[in-house]
């Protein structure tokens, strides 16, 4: 039988320890932000009920969920009648009782409510997580990928939305962006547009062709707005909303004047405009805010704010997003909590990092001090120190006696690691070690305690 050539499913990738350094550099200092602003860590499992997840995503999220076939004989249970419509929509919900998340925000939903009498009110949390979803891989999108969320519950103050404003611009700004922009929009101006335009009804319809303005162009949103039944006379009341242009505040005085018949509408300006004017009290680092009718996030439990988040360094799609979902836990029998939250694309930032040259220099070192020994017996003399770097939080590997200290040099270089500590007959006589620096090349002759200091005050 021939071997089975090894692989992973598209849309995975393994990761190595070099790139496992950089991605804990990106998690690192999103979660460091995360816990400026005040929210607390919490991990969910990587399965839930399909019952948890389906319907909260719209008819293209659902099928995007991967399903996870029921353990034993799973097809012994389903109606013989069911089989032979080979309707596999009618079948799944016989064979399948779970699935991978598709997303950390509805399982935190349900979260909340099986934990609502543990958890102190209003509740800010963090989470970072592999999500899964079931989507053709290319260029920045995976089939499994990391998300970093931090939602609030508990809260209807607009101050969480601009605070999510500002923890973007931080985050991204201490990883190296320079320039990127945070689109800000209202699903309850979208709910205005429609209402003016007699089509409440098919708000989704909408939403889902503007939010591919930016893919498929404006006469790409309009073929599919007439496939959905909207008439030319409503396109046309739609084209100057959606092609507004201008600063956020001429924006918003058009967008007023257009959604005058609409409370909600204006409700939805309202809130922006409050949103913006508590960003006017802060100074953003590298990120600006912009006001983008078109963004329409895609999925169904938003019903506030929604964001995006994109660089204007590299091609690449959005890099966050998130929203209010006033409802989204009603869904699972807790009522009236609202809630909000942002993510942050990982993967994605991974990939425009690289990119751009953005990881530090010292990213993809793990080991700091290698400590190399010609024999056992300087093996033996080395362990009181190795004990004392690692003490010091310093990561220090002492490389097994035995092979040439050629082949010891070999491996510090391909770990990138700044500093090796030599130790043969002469440094153990003398109590000297020869102490180098890998990148300058330079070596000195120092005490065990001086190698100390210089590496204390250096690392």
């Amino acid at each position: 039988m021939a071997a089975i050539k090894p692989s992973v499913p598209k849309g995975t990738r393994d990761f190595s320890p070099a790139e496992m350094v950089k991605r804990n550099f990106i998690f690192d200092t999103i979660k460091g932000v995360f816990r400026k602003y005040g929210y607390q860590q919490i991990e969910t499992p990587a399965m839930e009920n399909l019952s948890t997840l389906m319907g909260k995503y719209g008819d293209e999220g659902d099928r995007l969920i991967f399903k996870i076939l029921n353990s034993g004989d799973f097809l012994s249970k389903v109606d013989p009648q069911k089989l032979t419509t080979h309707n596999s929509v009618l079948v799944t919900q016989d064979i399948s009782e779970k699935a991978l998340r598709y997303d950390l925000t509805v399982p935190f939903a349900r979260y909340v409510v099986q934990h609502q009498n543990e958890i102190t009110f209003p509740f800010k949390r963090f989470q970072v997580q592999p999500v899964w979803r079931a989507d053709r891989p290319q260029k920045g999108r995976y089939r499994e990928f990391f998300q970093c969320d931090a939602d609030v519950v508990g809260s209807d103050s607009l101050l969480n939305e601009a605070e999510f404003i500002l923890i973007y611009d931080e985050a991204l700004s201490s990883l190296g962006f320079k320039d990127f922009s945070i689109k800000i929009n209202n699903r309850k101006i979208l709910s205005g547009i429609a209402e003016v335009i007699d089509k409440i009804d098919n708000i989704i319809d909408l939403t889902v062709a503007i939010d591919k303005l930016d893919k498929i162009g404006l006469d790409g949103v309009i073929i599919e707005l007439l496939e959905k039944g909207f008439t030319t006379d409503d396109i046309e009341k739609l084209k100057p909303v959606i092609l507004l242009e201008g600063s956020n505040t001429i924006k918003l005085q058009s967008l007023r004047a257009a959604l005058g018949g609409s409370a909600i509408g204006l409700k939805g300006c309202d809130e922006i405009e409050e949103v913006l004017t508590y960003i006017d009290n802060f100074k953003l680092q590298n990120g600006s805010v912009e006001l983008d009718i078109t963004l329409a996030r895609g999925l169904n439990y938003y019903t506030g704010a929604i964001f995006e988040v994109k660089t204007n360094e590299a091609e690449m799609g959005s890099i966050g997003g998130g929203g209010r979902y006033d409802d989204l836990t009603g869904m699972f029998g807790l009522k009236g909590l609202t809630g909000a939250g942002i993510s942050f694309g990982a993967d994605r930032i991974y990939d425009v990092m690289e990119e751009l040259g953005l990881f530090p220099e010292d990213a993809n070192q793990s080991t700091q001090v290698l400590i190399c020994c010609f024999d056992k017996d300087g093996e033996l003399y080395a362990l009181p120190l190795l004990q004392q770097l690692r003490d010091a939080n310093i990561n220090t590997e002492l490389y097994p006696a035995g092979a040439k200290i050629k082949k010891q040099m070999e491996y510090a270089n391909n770990k990138n690691v700044p500093y090796t500590i030599l130790i043969g007959s002469d440094e153990m006589q003398t109590g000297l070690l020869t102490f180098k620096d890998m990148a300058s090349g330079i070596q000195q002759k120092l005490t065990g305690k001086e190698i100390m200091a210089l590496l204390t005050t250096s690392l």
